[in-house]
């Protein structure tokens, strides 16, 4: 039978770790072993920012963020929109950029899914754009 002994180093300074701190930087995760000397002085000075900080929730590694059904019902007019007016485009997926602009210019002169602004009696608005 074997047996494995893990030891943790301080990344620091080389003396024997008793911790692995994680810890976000400017969209990047790190994780780094520590003493609890230098864990407790890490957790000091950060602490003091992150009292006066915003709590984001973590995004999956690997997901895309959820689509929202006013995107849904926008992509979905724009491709009918881009299917009334000629452009081959698929039913899923991302649209072309020309489609998009085409589009675009076509619901600022009033035209919009095929219905002017006035025949619908409300314009449409393109849903605001999540910040990441």
């Amino acid at each position: 039978m074997q047996k494995a002994v893990v030891s943790l180093i301080d990344d620091l300074d080389g003396s024997e770790a008793e911790v692995t701190v994680t810890f976000g930087y400017q969209g990047q995760e790190y994780e780094i072993d520590l003493n609890n000397t230098h864990a407790a002085e890490m957790r000091d000075k950060l602490g003091r920012f992150a009292a006066h900080a915003r709590r984001v929730r973590a995004q999956r590694a690997g997901h895309a963020p959820t689509r929202t059904a006013a995107s849904r019902q926008y992509s979905a007019e724009m491709r009918a929109w881009a299917t009334e007016h000629g452009y081959a485009i698929k039913e899923r997926g991302r649209v072309p950029v020309e489609v998009v602009q085409a589009y675009e210019e076509a619901r600022q002169g009033g035209e919009a899914a095929g219905e002017s602004s006035a025949e619908s009696g409300t314009r449409r608005r393109r849903p605001a754009k999540k910040r990441r």
